[in-house]
């Protein structure tokens, strides 16, 4: 066994395993079970060259494994040939997702998913088993909406099982299909799905206190009369009545009375009010419940009230919400009407419509508010990138997502090379374009120190002196101007055999 590397060895085996220029064949020496520092960045933290993916697939090291197996940087296909590797925690790595999870995750394949839904326990590792993975991968995100419906049909029961939920999106002709298959198994999930409609049902099964069960049924269940009542008489219970898609007609003039202005305002926000409720909510004494319906009226959809009630609930745009396919195509004429209304609520949602066309895009990229200029950035394809920029500077929280966005400006930044905010100074250090940031090389963050000494503006003589400082060889090993004999060579100095 080679000796250890010293610790300026061991900063340039980091830099060298993040280096966006260094040849497949550089990248596999760092997979030599010596070196199982670099790996955690090598196979996790970085975009690779196919050869190394099918080194790090291959490699008899779970470590490795799992550690690619949770890569963000890759493809989801390429994650997925791990689905049925021995190892489970390497499996329920796969199932869990990348991590840092991404805003938008990339879904795994059709056959990975129909492999961790069906399989079963076996593997050299029993500590997980079958049905713990596919725990992990139900609350990944990995799975489309699109995917729940092409099972429906699927010769394998658990699949169509899978498949029945969630039981609203479900069209009658589904739902029956479903409550008469020909597998008892899927009949039953299928009846048990059905009871959430079933108001008798639900009130034998109304847990007496506090819960997430009983929070369930309150918002989202069908409700006998005895327990709208119930509910009527209990100031706990009438917010989640007051939203609850099933609450009868008759109880929300109640509820639109009723002393706490979050009751009103949630009725202020059902798609089923009629037009004389409506009228008297929209001039509440509570400016938040006038606003809720002044600035919907009817008729609206329910789709279109989750919208604005998302953002009658966001502050500054902190939102860590995920985008996802959705089960239903959006309504795209509402979200053109929203994107050209005097009412910001409406152009705050309008902003986060994926679909919005360029021109739309394009208005609000110049809306006074900011808050519509940020939501615009984190969630549109065609964001322009100055609002994008602007978003990464102003919205910390927002930085990991717009990170991943080809559309975040990595080039003119001089002007933030000053800024006072870190990550600004790190992203800035790495302009690839007009002067190397030297005054940075020296700057108390380590991050923005390796920042500036990976930029490829540096001369190959100054970047022989930052491989032998320690407070900037990590980030000088992964500058990519580095030659694949001088990135070898380092390898060779810490002794990494080739």
């Amino acid at each position: 066994m080679p000796d250890s590397p010293s610790a300026l060895e061991d900063l340039w085996l980091r830099g060298v395993a993040a280096n966006t220029g260094a040849p497949a064949g550089v990248l596999l020496r760092l997979l030599d079970p010596d070196v199982c520092e670099a790996w955690r960045i090598l196979c996790e933290q970085r975009s690779l060259p196919q050869e190394v993916m099918d080194a790090a697939v291959a490699h008899p090291d779970a470590k490795v494994r799992r550690s690619f197996a949770r890569n963000p940087h890759v493809p989801a296909s390429q994650r997925a040939r791990l689905v049925d590797d021995p190892h489970s925690f390497v499996r329920a790595r796969v199932a869990s997702g990348p991590h840092p999870r991404p805003r938008q995750p990339q879904p795994l394949p059709d056959e990975a998913l129909v492999f961790l839904l069906t399989a079963e326990d076996g593997g050299e590792s029993g500590l997980l088993t079958a049905g713990e993975i596919m725990q992990e991968l139900v609350s990944s995100y990995q799975i489309p909406a699109s995917f729940r419906l092409r099972m429906l049909g699927h010769e394998h029961p658990a699949l169509r099982i899978f498949a029945s939920h969630p039981w609203s999106w479900l069209t009658p002709e589904q739902r029956t299909a479903l409550l008469t298959d020909p597998h008892p198994d899927v009949r039953a999930s299928a009846g048990r799905s059905a009871r959430t409609e079933d108001p008798a049902a639900m009130e034998a099964e109304l847990p007496e206190h506090a819960c997430h069960h009983r929070w369930m049924i309150l918002n989202n269940y069908a409700l006998s009369d005895a327990v709208v009542e119930a509910c009527l008489a209990d100031p706990e219970c009438r917010w989640s009545l007051a939203g609850n898609p099933y609450t009868p007609r008759h109880a929300f003039a109640r509820l639109a009375r009723d002393e706490d202005p979050k009751v009103r305002e949630r009725v202020a926000g059902r798609a089923d009010l009629d037009p004389a409720l409506w009228a008297e909510l929209a001039e509440d004494s509570d400016e938040r419940v006038r606003t809720r319906a002044r600035v919907q009226p009817l008729p609206r959809t329910t789709a279109q009230c989750e919208a604005v009630d998302h953002e009658m609930g966001q502050g500054p745009y902190d939102c860590w919400c995920p985008i996802l396919e959705p089960y239903e195509e959006p309504d795209l004429d509402w979200y053109r009407a929203c994107a050209v209304s005097e009412e910001v609520v409406l152009r705050r949602a309008a902003a986060r419509c994926a679909t919005l066309p360029a021109d739309l895009v394009l208005r609000l990229a110049r809306d006074p508010d900011e808050e519509v200029r940020h939501r615009l950035a984190a969630w549109h394809p065609l964001a322009p990138a100055a609002i994008v920029l602007e978003a990464f500077v102003a919205r910390p929280a927002q930085r990991p997502h717009l990170l991943t966005q080809s559309r975040l400006p990595r080039t003119g930044l001089a002007h933030l090379l000053g800024h006072e905010d870190p990550e600004v100074r790190a992203l800035a250090a790495a302009d690839p374009t007009g002067r190397a940031p030297v005054a940075l090389l020296t700057d108390p963050d380590a991050h923005v120190r390796r920042a500036a000494a990976a930029n490829p503006l540096f001369s190959a003589d100054t970047l022989e002196t930052l491989l032998r400082d320690p407070a900037t060889a990590e980030g000088a090993a992964a500058n990519p101007g580095l030659s694949a004999a001088r990135l070898h060579a380092l390898l060779d100095s810490a002794r990494l055999p080739r």
